[in-house]
C-alpha cells in the first residue's frame, strides 16, 4: 500500500486549520516556524520548496512540535529559543520569553545613554536579553544580572557565554538586592519586573500562563516589585545615575511617581506604538542623564 505523502505546501495547509481550529492567534506563522525548526531551513524556502516531501523522521519531529504547540505551548519554548534585537536568545520555562515592547525599552536606554564605561544592573534578569543586548551594544559597559529564579540564572549565563560577553558581566541568584554588593554603585539600573496586577492574572492567554508565574504577578495593583525597586535602588545607584523600567498598562504615572517621592525628580513615562505606557526613565534633576531624558523623543 502506497504511503501519503506530505509536501511541505500540504503540511502547512494542514496545520494552519488545525491551529486554527484550537484558537492559535497566528496559525499560518507558527506553522512555518515549526517546519523550519525541522527543515533547518528559513522561511522563504519553504515558498520555493513547496512540492518537497517530508521525510518519515521530518514528519514525526513536525508533528511532535504541532502537538505541543495544540495544547498552547508558546513556539518559543518549543524552539527553545526567541529573537530579541538583532540576537538570538535560548529560552526555557524558567524565563519570561522576549516580546518586542521589551527591545523598546533597550533602545530608548541606548538613546540617552553614550559610549563609553557604564556599569549596569538588571534586577530579574531573566534570559539576558536586556543585560546581554545593552552590553553588545555598549562596548564599554560591564554589567551585573541577579535574578530569584536558579533555572533563569543559568539561561542568562547561557546566553552571555553564547553571545560572548562572559568577561563583562555577572549573573547571580538574588532576590533583588539581597545579594548586591554593598557600596557598589551603578550608572544605571534597568528592570522590567513583575507587573501584572493579580486580579488580572486568571485573564491571561494560555500561552502566556505557561511562562513563570513569578516573573508576571506584580501584586494586588501591579507594582509591588516598583516599590521595592525603588526604595532599596538609590542606594546603588550613583548621583548621576538612570533608572530604567518596563511598566504595563496604565501603571506608567504611578511608577514614575515613586521614583520622583524617592528622589528622581525627572521621570518620564514613554509609551510603545500602540500609545501604551511601556517605559518610564528616571535620574535626579540637573544631571546629564534628566536633560537626556526630557529632550529624547517619545
Amino acid at each position: 500500500m502506497m504511503q501519503e505523502m506530505w509536501t511541505i505546501l500540504r503540511i502547512l495547509n494542514w496545520t494552519k486549520a488545525y491551529f486554527e481550529d484550537k484558537g492559535i492567534e497566528s496559525p499560518r506563522l507558527d506553522a512555518e516556524l515549526l517546519l523550519c525548526a525541522v527543515l533547518g531551513m528559513r522561511r522563504i524556502d519553504l515558498y520555493t520548496h513547496f512540492d518537497q516531501p517530508l521525510e518519515k523522521e521530518e514528519l514525526a519531529a513536525y508533528r511532535g512540535y504541532v502537538m505541543r504547540r495544540a495544547k498552547r505551548e508558546p513556539v518559543a519554548y518549543i524552539l527553545g529559543e526567541k529573537g530579541f534585537l538583532d540576537y538570538t536568545f535560548a529560552v526555557t520555562a524558567d524565563t519570561l520569553i522576549p516580546r518586542p515592547e521589551t527591545e523598546l525599552l533597550v533602545e530608548k536606554i541606548l538613546a540617552v545613554t553614550a559610549d563609553g564605561p557604564l556599569d549596569i544592573l538588571e534586577l530579574g534578569v531573566g534570559s539576558g536579553a536586556i543585560l546581554i543586548s545593552l552590553l553588545l551594544k555598549r562596548k564599554e559597559a560591564q554589567g551585573l544580572g541577579v535574578d530569584i529564579s536558579e533555572g533563569a540564572v543559568a539561561v542568562a549565563r547561557k546566553n552571555a557565554k553564547n553571545l560572548g560577553v562572559t568577561d563583562r558581566s555577572e549573573i547571580i541568584v538574588s532576590d533583588l538586592f539581597e545579594k548586591v554588593p554593598e557600596g557598589r554603585k551603578f550608572d544605571l539600573i534597568v528592570s522590567n519586573p513583575p507587573y501584572i496586577p493579580k486580579k488580572d492574572l486568571a485573564g491571561l492567554s494560555p500561552e502566556v500562563r505557561k511562562e513563570p508565574l513569578g516573573a508576571l504577578d506584580g501584586g494586588e495593583d501591579g507594582l509591588d516589585f516598583y516599590r521595592r525597586i525603588v526604595r532599596e535602588g538609590m542606594a546603588y545607584l550613583k548621583e548621576d545615575g538612570l533608572f530604567a523600567f518596563e511598566v504595563g498598562i496604565g501603571e506608567g504615572a504611578a511608577a514614575a511617581d515613586l521614583l520622583v517621592q524617592n528622589g528622581c525628580g525627572a521621570a518620564r513615562v514613554f509609551l510603545d506604538y500602540a500609545g501604551i505606557d511601556r517605559m518610564v526613565l528616571a535620574a535626579k534633576e540637573g544631571t546629564t542623564y534628566a536633560d537626556k531624558i526630557m529632550e529624547t523623543g517619545n
